[in-house]
């Protein structure tokens, strides 16, 4: 049985240069999930760093709210082919949660609660390129679009940017996450249409 799908048809609207090849722009923000929406409350919630070495960290709600935040506005693509341009995000960057861990890493799986999980280089989730995101719109993340806490990435296709993020686990090697073991790309540049394996 095949599992990837080259997405839905899209809309291709008026060219903007800030819109990838074979996107579209949206205005709504769709919800798409891997599977059902795990219900965490910040009291219980917990973000695990696991070292190449096995040395593990545990911030709570608490930790990760005195660490440095950031506001920032950036345009996200998700690989279904939509762009929502302009949306703002309130996070942690995640150098600040790494916290000087990953000295030999090269990449980081991330964990989510209910189980996914993506692949990402180090390099693409550091240099300010990354943030464990608390809000969106002004507002804390609603359960739906991945809170309390979602990792952001957003110059990567979407499904990077992790819902329900629990962990973060350094590796010295890459290891395929959910959907990229069942065909995604491992990357997924939006700008060089890296939404499968092959491409």
């Amino acid at each position: 049985m095949n599992v990837v799908t080259r997405g839905f048809a899209g809309r291709r609207g008026p060219s903007n240069p800030r819109i990838p090849p074979g996107q579209y722009l949206e205005t709504d923000f769709p919800v798409l999930s891997a599977g059902p929406t795990p219900g965490v409350r910040t009291e219980e919630w917990r973000l695990d760093v696991v070292d190449t070495d096995g040395t593990r960290r545990s911030l709570s709600w608490a930790d990760l709210g005195a660490l440095p935040h950031e506001d920032l506005t950036t345009d996200i693509h998700c690989v279904t082919k939509w762009s929502k341009l302009d949306t703002t995000w309130r996070g942690v960057p995640l150098e600040a949660v790494l916290d000087g861990d990953g000295a030999v890493a090269t990449h980081v799986l991330v964990h989510s609660y209910g189980g996914y999980t993506t692949n990402l280089p180090l390099e693409d989730v550091t240099g300010g390129r990354a943030w464990v995101a608390t809000h969106y719109g002004g507002k804390p993340l609603t359960p739906e679009h991945g809170g309390p806490a979602r990792l952001l990435v957003p110059h990567l296709y979407f499904w990077k940017s992790a819902k329900w993020v629990r962990g973060l686990e350094l590796l010295t090697e890459d290891h395929l996450g959910f959907w990229e073991q069942l065909g995604y790309h491992a990357l997924g540049d939006p700008w060089r249409e890296q939404r499968y394996v092959g491409d």
